[in-house]
């Protein structure tokens, strides 16, 4: 099946969702960057400050985790949803960094949800908490507080952007009553009341400008025919209802997540971008089918830069599993994928790829619900002849190796969905994008 001249991606389409198609990590910055030149709105749907997203452009390399890519450019309208959790001493930080210093102002083209949940510090306390408490599984989350927010948002306790900026007596009100409700949970839990609502009382301030209904703001600018980009964060193997539960994120981070996390109806979302890396890589705990123990995985971590900075781990990293994109194309039905990190494996004599599933000798037609069946499947691999040159100066797909086009043409035909973008470098000058 030749997909390479079926792109089925509209440039004029009003509404793009990107997405991570494996378990994240997989350069959904660096294409947000890229596409942020177009756009008129960029906005974050789900997740918090546990994701970190790289841009890598002439001035330097930037990581931002929670601040929408589109926040470089000064055209731009950046949003962060209602569906995001966040962490606001860390979102100032963001603000407040010289690299966002120097773009100016942000008033009128940086928008937050009043719906959206906060992240206290307490809830960061929980996290670290519970993964070494007995009664909870160990899952490796990054401690950022992100599930205990939700968690706090699911019970109808959690406490919101509106609330901060409305009135100050019923903030603090309910904001103790949730420290008094943590702390008979967790008895270990130590928290400063009073210093840490007089801090809040000083981000309304910072803030105040910024938050607003952003749920009318999005659709105002989808009836006047803008063009918006939805910046995914974590991945869709990562979600909470399709991840490899319970080692998944807190929020749900496929498609559906751009709906609810922003209020774009489902009918509005005309593209759907999957981003891979041209192997996988996860972080934290949980069941990777396709992990490698030997000299390649060292090779790359070590090539790949596969290093996290938000957990200071080295990522485990595996070969490219077709059967897991297979699924999560089913979920999110991208229209298009953007395959990034082609470069790090320029230099491996073989490359194997996942295609299929077997566990207790039965082959699979569906990818596992239990995480113990997934930690014990076996994977039937494609191995392919690696081409053993570099392609990181390759700006056409033709000129790439004739090996490194059979890699990809494998991905497409098995998959069964064309392949956009092709990364072969750390800066979005370095992609080849197919027309």
């Amino acid at each position: 099946m030749d997909l390479l001249n079926t792109v089925e991606y509209d440039d004029e389409a009003k509404v793009t969702a990107v997405i991570g198609a494996q378990w994240g990590d997989e350069g959904k910055g660096k294409l947000i960057d890229l596409l942020s030149e177009s756009a008129d709105v960029v906005c974050r749907c789900q997740g918090g400050n546990n994701a970190n997203h790289t841009i890598v452009n002439k001035n330097g390399t930037y990581s931002f985790h929670l601040l929408p890519t589109g926040i470089f450019y000064p055209h731009c309208l950046s949003i962060i949803g209602n569906g995001v959790v966040l962490h606001i001493p860390s979102l100032i930080e963001e603000l407040e960094s010289d690299t966002v210093r120097e773009m100016g102002s942000l008033k009128d083209r940086f928008l937050i949800s009043d719906k959206a949940h906060i992240v206290f510090d307490f809830h960061q306390q929980v996290d670290g908490l519970q993964e070494v408490d007995g009664c909870f599984q160990k899952i490796g989350t990054t401690k950022k507080g992100i599930g205990p927010t939700y968690s706090s948002k699911v019970r109808r306790n959690g406490m919101r952007m509106v609330d901060l900026i409305g009135d100050y007596s019923y903030f603090s009100d309910k904001f103790r009553g949730l420290v008094n409700l943590y702390e008979r949970m967790f008895p270990n839990l130590s928290v400063d009341i009073d210093g840490e609502l007089e801090k809040y009382r000083q981000y309304a301030d910072i803030l105040r400008p910024y938050i607003t209904e952003t749920v009318y703001s999005i659709n105002k600018c989808i009836k006047e025919g803008k063009k918006i980009f939805v910046e995914g964060a974590n991945a869709a193997l990562l979600d909470i209802d399709f991840g490899t539960y319970p080692f998944v994120t807190s929020s749900n981070c496929s498609i559906g997540g751009v709906s609810t996390g922003l209020g774009i109806p489902p009918t509005k979302i005309e593209n759907v971008i999957g981003v891979m890396k041209a192997y996988t890589t996860r972080r934290g705990d949980g069941p990777f089918p396709t992990e490698l123990h030997d000299g390649v995985l060292e090779y790359l971590q070590v090539k790949g830069q596969e290093f996290n900075s938000t957990t200071n781990r080295w990522l485990r990293c595996g070969w490219l599993d077709l059967f897991a994109i297979k699924y999560s194309d089913m979920i999110n039905c991208y229209n298009v994928f953007a395959l990034s990190k082609l470069d790090v494996l320029d230099d491996l004599v073989e490359i194997k790829i996942g295609i299929s599933y077997t566990l207790r000798g039965r082959k699979l037609d569906h990818f596992p619900s239990n995480a113990s069946d997934l930690s014990s499947v076996a994977v039937e691999y494609m191995t392919l002849p690696g081409w053993q040159c570099s392609t990181k100066t390759v700006k056409l797909y033709e000129e790439l190796p004739s090996n490194a086009k059979t890699f990809i043409e494998v991905i497409q035909n098995r998959v069964g969905k064309p392949i956009r973008w092709i990364s072969v470098g750390e800066d979005k000058e370095s992609m080849i994008v197919m027309r």
